[in-house]
């Protein structure tokens, strides 16, 4: 199987670049669709419609691209164990847990503002809507720079 996974490798990778780029576009749009829904009056039409939008997004694209980086990169991993001793991976798959619960909060959020609830404030989402872009940067540099 390792062999199977090694020889199909840039695939692999490439479907995970996919995923990501995926993931990273949903957790930086979904805060965005939070703000406005903040914005919005309670139980008009422009709720509903951002209830909707929030969920669509949160099912049809974050969570999916979430399952399949993680199953992706672990492809890699099993096709790759010394990625394992290497100190930018760690930095690296640190990030990306960070990013995923991220993730968790959003969805979390999702929820709430689905049953009319409207949690953290628009300041709130306003800040975390940058954080997922820095995690996502310090990522992509450990991949490419490999500093450590």
């Amino acid at each position: 199987m390792r062999e199977a996974l090694v020889s199909a490798y840039p695939w692999i990778k490439a479907i995970h670049i996919i995923a990501v780029i995926a993931l990273m576009a949903g957790l930086m749009y979904l805060p965005r669709l939070f703000i406005y829904h903040h914005q919005s009056e309670k139980g008009g039409e422009a709720e509903r419609y951002f209830i909707v939008m929030e969920r669509r997004l949160l099912k049809g694209i974050l969570n999916p691209s979430l399952v399949a980086v993680w199953i992706l990169g672990g492809l890699m991993i099993y096709a790759n164990p010394s990625l394992l001793s290497q100190g930018w991976f760690h930095v690296k798959l640190a990030a990306v847990i960070a990013i995923s619960a991220i993730h968790g909060v959003y969805a979390g959020a999702q929820k709430k503002f689905s049953r009319g609830e409207r949690p953290r404030t628009e300041k709130f989402w306003r800040i975390i809507n940058e954080v997922p872009f820095v995690l996502m940067m310090v990522a992509a540099l450990m991949v490419i720079v490999r500093p450590f």
